[in-house]
């Protein structure tokens, strides 16, 4: 394993903030938190809307519900636990899948294999707005979505295998796969009735309470690998316009279905530490055409490039360690929203890859919010180990770094063998289960 500092070893903000330094002479913290004055805590106008503070809860795919797409027990206390972090914005919190045979594993929630999906969600609500009644949050203060999304060459809805529906071949990813023949590739036909999914999907998040739904472009799934479908022939790939077809079909079917929701986009900007990001820039400028105003920008996949998408000290099972220090990918999520914030500043930009900074995580926020770089600040990995993060941090009170997420990576070695997603070392209720000891066997040899 490569030899870096990690960031709960430094003695404070300064020595810390020299490291960045190190890395780029651009990567900055502030030394000294303003916590409830600072830019963390500022309001945030939107519509009629006043959000109360800069943090938000970034979406995640849940392991944790029934096989009919319903939540669990432990996904309500997953959504109570994004209210109780006092974050103003909720992204998404939860990755629902639009087809059953579009799931990324077999208890993701999803629509179309049960009658009572609207109440699954109407209870994921509740959940949440109980939480946020705990941290003293009213409903007018916050911003809530719900993130759609269809696996497509990563979907897995049953536990026995993956079942790959894909927009393009690609010798990398079908070897990864396990695609061998043109079988898994969707026909135009089977694109072009998508939209009614997504569309029905979006009116069922718009009865619950959602504010808005996220129209996910990210990390491998269809949407994301439909923009780079360079090859496909038809008028689903080619050039930029037949790549974005179909997410400009999904985007008109929800809008005729409910026009009165609103729309987000979650986008993969890149997927390499040195790819370039002009198509996403070019792919923001559709967004504002098409009046989308709110981005959620993150980078690569957890499938093929774990260590950009989810910058982490440790692997999951599946994974390798780091060959360079992880603060380097945390870097370059920070330069190219900045670029890209820059190039469209009237689009609502939320950031990714904070959780690595650990007990400097807010140092870095407050200086990315405060210098105008981004919007909101997003934790997703956090939020399992140590919910109250941004409560405490708005309120002045010192982080409880027993509960800092310190990047184990057990909340992906978990799904990754069968198990349900948490935070098996931090989190009391998931160390104290029988599969904690499991994913502990799991692990990777770290000292290698």
């Amino acid at each position: 394993m490569t030899s870096f500092a990690l960031p709960a070893t430094f003695f404070d903000a300064p020595q810390f903030l020299a490291r960045l330094q190190e890395i780029h002479p651009e990567f900055a913290c502030v030394t000294k938190l303003q916590s409830s004055n600072g830019p963390m805590a500022q309001a945030f106008s939107w519509k009629e809307r006043t959000f109360a503070n800069r943090w938000a809860i970034h979406p995640m795919e849940g392991w944790d519900g029934t096989a009919d797409g319903l939540p669990t027990e432990d996904t309500l206390r997953r959504w109570g636990n994004f209210g109780r972090s006092g974050a103003a914005l909720i992204w998404g919190g939860e990755a629902f899948a639009v087809t059953p045979e579009g799931r990324a594993n077999p208890h993701q929630l999803h629509q179309g294999s049960h009658a009572e999906v609207l109440q699954g969600l109407q209870e994921l609500m509740a959940a949440l707005r109980a939480g946020q009644g705990e941290a003293g949050l009213q409903p007018k203060q916050s911003y809530v979505g719900l993130q759609l999304t269809h696996s497509g060459r990563w979907a897995r809805p049953s536990a026995t295998q993956l079942s790959p529906r894909t927009m393009m071949r690609h010798d990398f990813l079908d070897d990864k796969v396990g695609i061998q023949d043109d079988s898994a590739l969707l026909t135009d036909a089977e694109l072009a009735d998508l939209p009614q999914a997504y569309a029905d999907a979006a009116c069922l998040a718009e009865q619950a309470g959602f504010d808005f739904v996220d129209i996910k472009c990210c990390h491998g799934y269809l949407l994301h690998e439909s923009l780079a479908a360079h090859d496909r022939p038809g008028p689903y790939g080619g050039s930029f316009e037949n790549r974005t077809r179909l997410f400009r079909e999904i985007v008109h079917a929800v809008r005729q279905a409910c026009p009165a929701l609103d729309l987000g986009v979650r986008l993969s900007a890149t997927d390499t530490l040195d790819g370039g990001f002009a198509e996403a820039s070019e792919f923001l400028s559709l967004l504002e055409s098409l009046e989308i105003s709110w981005v959620n920008l993150t980078q690569g996949s957890p499938y093929y490039c774990s260590h950009l998408q989810r910058p982490a000290a440790f692997p999951p099972s599946d994974g390798i360690p780091p060959t360079e220090d992880p603060l380097h990918a945390v870097w370059h999520h920070l330069q190219v929203t900045r670029a890209l914030k820059q190039k469209h500043p009237k689009l609502i930009f939320l950031g990714t890859g904070y959780t690595y900074l650990q007990d400097y995580l807010a140092h870095v926020a407050e200086y990315e919010v405060g210098e105008g770089f981004v919007d909101f600040v997003g934790i997703g990995r956090m939020v399992l180990s140590y919910p109250e993060m941004p409560q405490d941090h708005l309120a002045g009170r010192p982080f409880v770094r027993k509960k800092i997420c310190r990047t184990f990576s057990d909340c992906t070695t978990g799904p990754r063998n069968g198990m349900r997603s948490g935070c098996y070392p931090l989190d009391p209720e998931y160390r104290s289960r029988e599969e904690a000891k499991k994913v502990r066997e799991l692990r990777p040899n770290r000292k290698g």
